[in-house]
């Protein structure tokens, strides 16, 4: 087969697991249905977790680059940031990237690894058997047909992929309706202080059970988005006009405070879903493709580019032949709890964010609640996904845990461990003597890679009593060492996330 992986869309999650792919040494085909990139960005930020993810590629410092760092969160833009000092991370912050840079940074990246990208090509059907999938294409010049090992659908909440399997997407219909413009203002707006969530512009209307908000995207360019709950609301399919955020605007704020050069439009709702499985035969979902919701606390483009980087390394191992047979079914077993988590406090957060007077006693409370330290920092993990943990065999407080990216001692100097992640394989880290773990280890080699250290520069890491542990591609950790378990159980943890031992 010419290809080992096509993906369908190019928006994050698909350019992300094009490169994870490239990084396994699989050949990957991107289908993008539209003709050309976007040049408006529906998301706005990267959080902890992904940068975390990005400075173990090589793409920290890229992204990075020009980008305001957010320093709290927000849980239903109550007006209390979420801190995400208290996590063991170099980034406990969000930045501020448009999903058009991302999307550029990412095509950029794919292409240099040598993956292929062709817009204007959209899936229209597939066919699968046990040794393959063939998809139809429809392309500029016409339809075709591709064949490939594996399909994955990264092709957004209506996906296309999704239904041609028919796969169910259960979930929960809206309550709330929006408008969204960016676009410039000749009038000042209404300054939001004191009004919940409408910081730091807007106005809020109990009566009409809606509010405008506004924020700064850049100099002179505002988001607008005017919310109504419990209405008829049109299509989400349906295109909006510019009359269409005039008169939302009017109804709710008195006047469109002289909107113009607008430069984007769209409809939000909170529609929350789903998919019923993540995987059917050799076809897999990934992104908005199995998971949608209000895109409150900014988490999605985050869920899915963790999808990516979950799936990326394990797809890529089962096309090489390492993996073992498992492996590929823990990617649904480890994202779908995710997902749905991030279902369950977007729900909650479209209850917050309604200015319904009824819910005005849950808000003060929240409020309250945020201000207590464990609840800000529970909150915290979940937004940012510093938070998660894997189910992993054995007890340590460490397992399934993401790994810091710790300052090691080595004997060429302090250097982070992200740095040994680049090419997106597994990293068994000795602090102290390496010599029995190097022998237990080396049949493995052309998969992980052994990292030796004198110790952590900075005193009182989480990694303190262990003398070594095991790091999946995905930064996870599957297996850890103490002065008195020694090598124990090293050998189960490579062959279950590993595969076995070369010849």
């Amino acid at each position: 087969m010419r290809y080992d992986v096509v993906i369908a869309g190019a928006g994050p999650t698909g350019l992300m697991l094009a490169c994870e792919l490239r990084l396994a040494g699989a050949r990957a085909l991107v289908l993008e249905r539209l003709a050309e990139p976007v040049d408006f960005s529906k998301a706005l930020g990267v959080h902890a977790r992904t940068v975390e993810l990005l400075d173990m590629r090589g793409l920290g410092e890229e992204f990075q680059a020009e980008a305001p760092k957010l320093r709290g969160g927000n849980f239903a833009s109550l007006g209390v940031p979420l801190d995400f000092s208290s996590f063991d991370t170099r980034h406990p912050y969000a930045l501020f990237v448009p999903q058009v840079r991302t999307e550029q940074l990412l095509t950029g990246r794919a292409l240099e690894l040598g993956a292929e990208l062709r817009r204007g090509h959209a899936v229209t059907a597939l066919e699968q058997d046990a040794d393959g999938v063939t998809v139809s294409v429809t392309g500029p010049e016409g339809p075709y047909e591709v064949e490939c090992a594996y399909l994955v659908g990264c092709d957004g909440g209506g996906s296309t992929v999704r239904k041609l399997l028919g796969i169910d997407f259960p979930g929960q219909d809206p309550h709330m309706f929006a408008v969204i413009a960016d676009a410039r203002f000749r009038e000042e707006l209404p300054h939001g202080e004191g009004m919940g969530p409408m910081r730091p512009y807007g106005v809020m209307r109990h009566d009409l059970r809606a509010w405008f908000a506004a924020f700064p995207l850049e100099p002179d360019i505002y988001r607008a988005t005017v919310a109504f709950f419990d209405r008829p609301y049109a299509d989400r399919r349906a295109p909006v006009t510019e009359e269409d955020v005039r008169a939302a605007l009017t109804e709710v704020a008195g006047s469109d405070f002289g909107m113009h050069d607008v430069r984007w439009l769209s409809r939000l709702t909170d529609t929350s879903r789903q998919a019923e499985r993540y995987r059917d035969g050799r076809v897999l979902l990934a992104g908005d493709a199995c998971h949608i919701h209000l895109p409150a606390g900014g988490q999605g483009l985050n869920l899915g580019f963790q999808d990516a980087v979950n799936l990326g390394w394990k797809l890529g191992a089962t096309i090489a032949g390492t993996a073992p047979p498992e492996l590929l079914d823990t990617y649904e077993a480890e994202r779908r709890p995710i997902a749905a988590g991030v279902l369950r406090n977007t729900r909650a957060q479209a209850v917050l964010i309604d200015p319904d007077p009824r819910y005005e006693g849950l808000r003060e409370l929240m409020i309250e609640l945020l201000h207590v330290p464990q609840t800000n920092r529970y909150l915290a993990g979940l937004i940012s996904a510093l938070d998660v943990r894997y189910p992993m065999a054995g007890e340590h407080p460490l397992l399934g845990r993401r790994v810091p990216d710790l300052p090691l001692v080595t004997e060429d100097g302090t250097r982070q461990l992200s740095t040994y992640f680049h090419a997106a394989r597994g990293v068994l880290l000795t602090l102290g003597s390496d010599q029995p773990l190097a022998d237990e280890a080396a049949a493995w080699k052309d998969r992980v890679d052994l990292v030796a250290a004198e110790g952590v520069a900075e005193p009182g890491s989480a990694v303190d009593g262990l003398t070594a542990l095991l790091v999946r591609p995905d930064g996870y950790i599957c297996w850890t060492a103490t002065p008195e378990t020694g090598t124990d159980g090293l050998t189960d943890a490579l062959r279950t996330w590993f595969g076995p031992p070369a010849m």
